[in-house]
């Protein structure tokens, strides 16, 4: 049986350690307010991996992040899994948060999260919010976290985070081009349920706003029926890579 950390810390007094693990491909706009908002959360370690940038994004990580045992900068390959992965691999913390490096959290997130851990939960997400007036885009906000709520699947914009040890026994991300945290999601909700936090991480909707809102529902609905149908990860994303 997997050992919560509710156990754990119940047997010590030392509370769990925390790491932010954040994927990153040619986000150099968003670097300098993502590390703000890391140096501000204050957790004990903050890892950005760079997956192959060419805009300069991994040159400013090695002059500006990189800072040590609590603030990594990495490289990796294998697409964001691999990312996640390799950040994983280089933190002994007791929870994993894995952040978009388009994303802000909540205030009082890191509190949330270690809470919910500390009772029975052994993964979970936050509620989503995006970063936009548009109405069309509350509406596709709440759907994702009520749909989050009933299947027990969450999405990267959510916010995963997760016990060290229950990511290892999983096998941690698929290596996969797409897909990635509905894999992880079904993993993990095998083994138990996820917690479903109320905070609210803000999210960029610059990905719907760019390809459409309509468009970019639609294209979501039928990625994920078809990956649940069987169709390839691999196939999926040369699909969404020519569509896009």
């Amino acid at each position: 049986m997997l050992n919560g950390l509710a156990d754990q810390q119940r047997q010590s007094s030392v509370l769990p350690t925390l790491a932010i693990i954040v994927p990153a491909l040619n986000e150099m706009p968003m670097l300098p307010a993502l590390s703000q908002q890391l140096v501000a959360l204050g957790v004990q370690q903050s890892i950005i991996v760079d997956g192959g940038s060419d805009d300069g994004s991994w040159e400013w990580l090695r002059a500006n992040w990189h800072n040590g045992k609590s603030r990594l900068a990495l490289q990796s390959d294998g697409g964001r899994a691999g990312q996640m992965n390799a950040g994983a691999a280089h933190s002994e913390a007791d929870i994993y948060l894995f952040l978009h490096a388009d994303s802000v959290l909540p205030d009082g997130a890191v509190e949330a999260i270690s809470g919910a851990l500390a009772d029975t939960a052994q993964w979970g997400r936050l509620d989503v919010r995006f970063d936009s007036t548009m109405p069309a885009m509350k509406v596709i906000e709440w759907f994702i976290n009520v749909r989050s709520r009933l299947t027990g699947v969450a999405t990267g914009d959510q916010a995963i985070f997760v016990a060290r040890e229950l990511f290892e026994r999983v096998g941690g991300y698929d290596l996969i081009p797409l897909m990635e945290d509905i894999a992880l999601s079904t993993k993990l909700k095998r083994l138990g349920r996820p917690a479903c936090l109320a905070d609210k991480v803000l999210t960029s909707a610059r990905r719907w706003e760019q390809g459409g809102v309509i468009k970019t529902v639609l294209l979501m609905w039928y990625l994920r029926l078809a990956y649940y149908c069987g169709v390839p990860a691999e196939r999926l994303a040369r699909q969404y890579a020519h569509i896009r």
